[in-house]
């Protein structure tokens, strides 16, 4: 029984290491076994191995051999599974980043007046959230104006137009 445990802390161990070493050996014979060589996919295995065989020994009785089979067929599903939950893992993306360039074509106001030759500010709508950049204008904007964005020279500033009604 004090082997199938050591075995299971061993795995819980190799587990939190995985989290701390993010990434260790997923290089490593890379393409050879397509990520099954990976420390959460070992780290599974080895502690549902041994805490599989130390249930399969206390709760039933049954010899070394038929635990550490037990285990052993736990410790592969329980591999399995880390394996394809990694894979889905990996595959799900998020959305796009918003750019600056996103923001081409929005109206928003003005903040901080814009003087001719100089900077102001406007708040804008960017991925649904305000957000407040510099804005630069051909002509004088004064505060709480209504304006377009032509262009984002920047990711912290754009070019605007004052929009009449």
């Amino acid at each position: 029984m004090a082997w199938f445990l050591g075995l299971g802390i061993t795995g819980v161990v190799l587990l939190a290491l995985s989290l701390v070493f993010d990434g260790v050996l997923e290089g490593a014979l890379d393409g050879v076994l397509d990520g099954w060589l990976s420390l959460p996919v070992l780290a599974g295995f080895t502690a549902m191995t041994g805490f599989g065989g130390a249930i399969a020994l206390g709760a039933t009785g049954a010899g070394p051999a038929v635990a550490t089979g037990v285990g052993v067929l736990a410790g592969l599903g329980t591999a399995w599974l880390t394996y394809g939950f990694g894979r889905a893992l990996m595959r799900d993306r998020t959305a796009v980043t918003p750019t600056g360039s996103d923001l081409v074509g929005t109206a928003g106001k003005v903040v901080t007046a814009i003087p001719v030759d100089g900077f102001g500010e406007v708040l804008l709508q960017l991925a649904g959230q305000p957000a407040k950049f510099a804005a630069r204008c051909a002509v004088p904007v004064a505060r709480g104006a209504e304006v377009w964005v032509e262009s984002a020279p920047t990711a912290t500033s754009v070019v605007v137009r004052p929009v009449h009604h």
